[in-house]
């Protein structure tokens, strides 16, 4: 085994490279791109495009010390936001119980369970020494486990050496379960695999829970009178690497990290593809369009060991280049590069025995003030892989609840995405106060589901004739989708141009709902938004490339559709010199909806059956919305204009309803 230890003199020579280079050129692809549909092409050159633009960000964070320190405190709060933590949970009693110990040779672990939140149940084993001085308070560790399904026992027990070394060395040592493969397994997969697209709208990331089940278990660890609270420290891999950078910069608590194998950088995840070897525990949704390394940077000047491997292809050596570099960078504003280093070890995912010394020794160094060589990290080793060899303590005596009938009947942990992150609660509008309602709702949905939107969106950009009637239509750089005529002409005496918004099963076609709708002087233009018709891409389910890409770039696949739409609008209010009015039925519907939402000047809407709640997995999805409100909601923002809601039952709307009375605009509101 070898390790590559980089001095900080190393670090930053990489960084000048790397900066003058072109990330292309560095590029570590992974797998081959979808070419299977007319629109991956389209869509894979936006996201890099995208990607780029983002990551350029961090140049501005490593400018100066001052203008990081001006923004560090914004940073803080909204990466909580992201994670689905603003407003902070409420600290409940964490109900810590332990039900059983077990004596090692010179360590002893007790089983533990704790409630992070009420009935979100959190399984441990905690390692601590067999003999302590009475009165002593020793460092401890939180030590997050990477994703190895160990059933019934939890993924904690595939750990057991690793709390075991720190215990014989003097630590107190918490080892958890995952939300995914504990003793209690819930989901991180939701969008990856279960098409669970509401958490996008919900703003419920895994991520944010094993975040606060961090923030819990040290909260937990400070209030034992054998734990120095000023020596704590978090490390973990893979998974476990990626909460290691959640929890620290999450609580400043956390005075060293050593996360393994666990971050890369949007130049990999996206544009190279490395996102479908993740689960979507390793992501937050990127609402405020960060540079990846940026999470990383909130630790600084707080020591952190930056450890990964060569041939690891799910967090590869160019993206491990590009972070390493710019924490460098980064932690040499604060004078503390001697704080920040890097290992690479030789060989895949996967601890050895050059990452395990440096992260024992890294710790040792910041908690204890011992940096002597680490020489005994091999003992008591569980081997890794799919078939694990011999434990040094026999699994089922690892279990917190040791039966089925011992787990707990009250627990939240199968259904907490429905219940981590609080909905919005909208007030009705009083009548007359209507705009005093409708401004700060509508800054929020701009804030936090479209935040990458402009104040207006240009109108789309004609690009050629594909058809006689049919036109193909640039709205951002890398996107074309097309707008059809219903007719070979714009028939004399028209007196709106309607915008009707196709979904994917209507491309092509003329919807047999549209005849039932009394518009008789409209001009009709049918809109196949990005990834619609011409312009649709390959979905695999797993892993959901395309659309799981869009959140960690702070937008969803159904935002830039209605930023389509909006831009056709624009267009045909230009052309045709007419009042535009859009319409849709179903998805589509919600579509057409949000785009008359944004822009004021889509003079009305007409919506056939649209879903009732952005809960409903057929419903469009946008980052957060569900934080600020649902769609009966949004709806009433449309007030004064024209609204009329088709085949649904108007009581599922009373919400709308109020907003539309309160504007004093009751009869421009109808349902049929």
């Amino acid at each position: 085994m070898t390790m590559s230890h980089r001095s900080s003199m190393f670090v930053m020579g990489l960084f000048i490279c790397a900066a003058a280079a072109d990330t292309n050129l560095l590029a570590q692809p992974y797998g081959q791109p979808d070419r299977s549909s007319p629109g991956d092409e389209m869509i894979q050159r936006y996201l890099q495009k995208e990607t780029r633009k983002l990551s350029a960000r961090f140049a501005d964070d490593i400018a100066s010390r001052a203008a990081w320190e001006a923004k560090r405190q914004q940073y803080v709060e909204e990466y909580l936001y992201m994670l689905g933590l603003s407003p902070r949970p409420e600290k409940t009693p964490l109900r810590a119980t332990i039900t059983g110990t077990f004596q090692g040779d010179g360590y002893v672990v007790d089983m533990i369970h704790y409630q992070s939140r009420r009935q979100l149940y959190v399984t441990g084993n905690l390692y601590r020494p067999a003999v302590v001085k009475e009165g002593e308070k020793l460092p401890a560790v939180y030590y997050v486990c990477g994703h190895f399904n160990r059933g019934r026992d939890g993924n904690k027990v595939a750990y057991q050496s690793h709390g075991i070394w720190f215990a014989r060395h003097g630590y107190v040592c918490l080892v958890v379960d995952s939300l995914q493969l504990g003793e209690i397994a819930a989901f991180h997969h939701g969008t990856y695999n279960l098409q669970r697209w509401w958490w996008h709208s919900r703003g419920y990331t895994p991520a944010g829970v094993e975040t606060w089940n961090g923030v819990r278990g040290i909260d937990y660890l400070i209030s034992r009178p054998d734990v120095d609270p000023q020596r704590i420290a978090v490390t973990g891999i893979s998974g476990g690497g990626a909460a290691t950078y959640w929890v620290t910069a999450a609580d400043e608590r956390v005075k060293a990290a050593v996360p393994v194998s666990g971050m890369a950088d949007l130049e990999s995840y996206v544009s190279n593809r490395v996102i479908n070897g993740h689960c979507d525990c390793m992501f937050l949704y990127n609402t405020f369009q960060w540079p990846w390394a940026r999470i990383a940077g909130l630790i600084a000047p707080r020591p952190l060991l930056f450890v990964n491997s060569d041939k690891d292809d799910i967090f590869p050596m160019d993206a491990n280049e590009r972070v390493a570099n710019g924490l460098e960078r980064l932690y040499s504003l604060y004078g503390a590069g001697d704080r920040v280093a890097a290992v690479v070890s030789v060989g895949g995912h996967a601890y050895r025995q050059d990452i395990r010394q440096a992260a024992y020794r890294f710790i040792n160094s910041h908690l204890k003030a011992d940096a002597r060589e680490v020489t005994d990290g091999e003992v008591d080793l569980v081997s890794e892989g799919g078939r694990p060899g011999s434990y040094p303590i026999p699994p089922q005596q690892l279990r917190v609840f040791p039966t089925d009938a011992d787990l707990p009947k009250d627990q939240l942990n199968t259904s907490i995405d429905e219940r981590f992150v609080p909905l919005g609660n909208v007030a009705a509008p009083e009548a007359g106060r209507f705009e005093s309602w409708k401004a700060p709702l509508l800054a929020e949905l701009r804030r936090v589901s479209f935040a990458y939107f402009p104040a207006n969106i240009p109108a789309a950009k004609k690009l050629r004739d594909v058809y006689d009637t049919t036109e193909q239509f640039q709205s951002e750089e890398e996107i074309e989708f097309r707008v059809r005529l219903a007719s070979a002409k714009i028939a004399d005496g028209a007196t709106n141009a309607l915008l009707v918004v196709l979904n994917e099963d209507e491309a092509g076609t003329t919807p047999e709902w549209l005849s039932k709708i009394d518009n008789p002087n409209a001009a009709v233009f049918f809109c196949e938004p990005r990834g619609i018709g011409a312009t649709k891409w390959t979905r695999k389910n797993p892993p959901n490339y395309v659309e799981r890409s869009h959140a960690l770039l702070g937008r969803t696949v159904d935002a830039g559709r209605v930023w389509d739409v909006i831009a056709a609008a624009r267009y045909l209010s230009v052309r045709t010199k007419l009042p535009v009015q859009v319409a849709g039925s179903g998805a589509a519907s919600v579509i057409a909806a949000y785009a008359a939402i944004l822009d004021e000047q889509v003079a009305a809407a007409t919506l056939v059956a649209p879903p009732t709640t952005h809960m409903d997995n057929i419903a469009p999805q946008f980052l957060n919305v569900l934080r600020t409100c649902d769609i009966p909601d949004a709806l009433g923002l449309i007030a004064p204009r024209p609204l009329r809601i088709i085949r649904v039952d108007s009581a599922l709307f009373a919400k709308t309803s109020s907003a539309y009375s309160a504007a004093a605009s009751k009869e421009r509101l109808a349902f049929k």
